[in-house]
Order: C-alpha cells, then structure tokens, then sequence
C-alpha cells in the first residue's frame, strides 16, 4: 500500500496523481518508491484502455509541489559509488515517467526545488501556478542536479540558459520559467488544477494513437539527427496510416462533424 502518492480520476481518461508527504513533498526513499509503484500501476491501467490515460501531476497543499531529495541522504554518500547509485535511483523512477506512453502534464502548485524540478523536467507538459518557483540548488550543496536535470534542462531550454540556471543555482519565479520555457503555462493558483484537466480532455479528444505516436516521434527523434529524427516520424506516420483512426478522422472532416475514434 502505498503511504506518499495517491491517485483519483478527475474526468474519463485523466488520472491525477499527488504527492503528499508533508510538510514539504520530499522525494524520499520512500515516496520516490510510491511514485515508481503508481506509474507502474497506471502503465499496466493504460495498457488496457484504448482510449488513453493522460497523467496530471502534482503535489498536496498550494505552497509545494515538492521540495527535492531528502538533504539526509546527502549525509550518507562516502564515495563516488553512492552517489552514482543515489542518481540512478532517481533516474529509474523519472525515466518511468519520462517514458509513460500518454501525455504527463505537471501541474506545478509552489516550489518545485532540486529533485522537484527535475521531476518536472521529466513530464512532457509543465503548467505553474502563479506562486510557483523553481530552482536546481545542487552545486550550492556541493553536488550537481542527479535526476536527469542537466541533461533535460538542456534539451529544453539550450545549453547556456540550462548552465546559467544550473551554475548560479538561481530561483525561477512562474514569469521567468514561461520566459525561458523551463514551463509552458502559469495559471492562477486556484485555478491551476481545472488548467490541467483541461489541457489533459483537449488531448484525449484527439486520436489516442496519434497523440501516442506524436510523443514517440518527438521524444526518439529529439537526441538523434535531424536525417535520423525524420525517419522516425516517417515510421510513426506509417503507423498511424494503418490505423482506422485515420479514416475516421477524414470523413468527420469532410462530413463536418466530431470524430468518434476508437483507438485502433
């Protein structure tokens, strides 16, 4: 059972997922654990549905999302061994998210710091809420971010703007991460949940296969060359043309009416 993550379903089709392990959402051992098990969980949901299962992911309360690593654990590490397994821990259960097979919008509802924003990182879509404020403090406690955030801060936003944040260890209010695209929407913070399962129906609303392909497209052709990254969207174009989605999608253009696609 688990004792820090819990899930609900907020409309059909849209799991939300909190984090709530007060005060401030720590990625422990322990609830990083509960986040591996319920990422799992929904994969197998998902596997299941041909209609689609978009995350929502957040933390419990308005003022944190979560708060990183338990500093603790930085305590333990003695050698170069410890703190290469301490990284792909994190990597493991960010990765499982990273790779989940529908959407992943992070709806961010306060501080999102170290691990925090790393975790954000690992979602396909961020949205903050207007107090929300995100930072990659690691070199300021003598380590660097470990939970994939060098690598996919820089795939996001450059390598300069990633070193700049990375190097000075900088506070990024909601203004600044839109400013940079560390997030792609800031909402009122009553209002940033009801932004999230919006978001998540406008993309169910569309072809489950083709919204599965999109992301498989865009994330393998992303660290590849452009020749490379092209003939994985022409293999994921050749996928969805087979599909009886597609035909439906046309004639409900034509037809001028709403497609109903069944996911296969």
């Amino acid at each position: 059972m688990r004792k820090y993550v819990n899930y609900k379903f907020a409309a059909e089709g849209v799991a939300v997922v909190t984090i709530d392990n007060p005060p401030v959402n720590s990625l422990t051992k322990e609830t990083t654990e509960d986040l591996l098990d319920t990422f799992n969980e929904l994969k197998k949901l998902s596997e299941s549905q041909k209609r689609g299962l978009v995350v929502i992911l957040t933390g419990a309360g308005d003022k944190i999302f979560v708060a990183g690593a338990d500093i603790n654990m930085f305590l333990k590490l003695k050698n170069k061994q410890d703190g290469e397994n301490l990284s792909g821990f994190y990597h493991k259960v960010f990765d499982i998210i990273n790779e989940y097979e529908w959407p992943v919008i992070c709806a961010i509802n306060g501080a999102a710091v170290g691990g925090g924003m790393e975790l954000a990182l690992a979602c396909d879509i961020r949205i903050a809420s207007e107090n929300a404020m995100l930072s990659l403090r690691e070199v300021a406690l003598g380590i660097i971010p470990g939970g994939g955030g060098t690598q996919r801060l820089s795939r996001l936003v450059g390598p300069g703007r990633a070193k700049e944040v990375i190097f000075t260890a900088c506070n990024l209010d909601a203004k600044k991460a839109l400013e940079i695209g560390v997030v792609e929407r800031v909402a009122p913070k009553d209002k940033l949940l009801e932004e999230a399962i919006g978001l998540a129906r406008q993309i169910l609303s569309n072809a489950p296969i083709a919204v599965k392909l999109a992301k498989v497209s865009i994330d393998k052709g992303l660290d590849r060359t452009l020749k490379e990254g092209l003939k994985v969207e022409r293999e994921c174009v050749g996928l969805a043309a087979a599909t009886e989605d597609i035909k439906e999608g046309a004639k409900a253009f034509l037809e001028k009416r709403k497609p109903v696609f069944k996911g296969v």
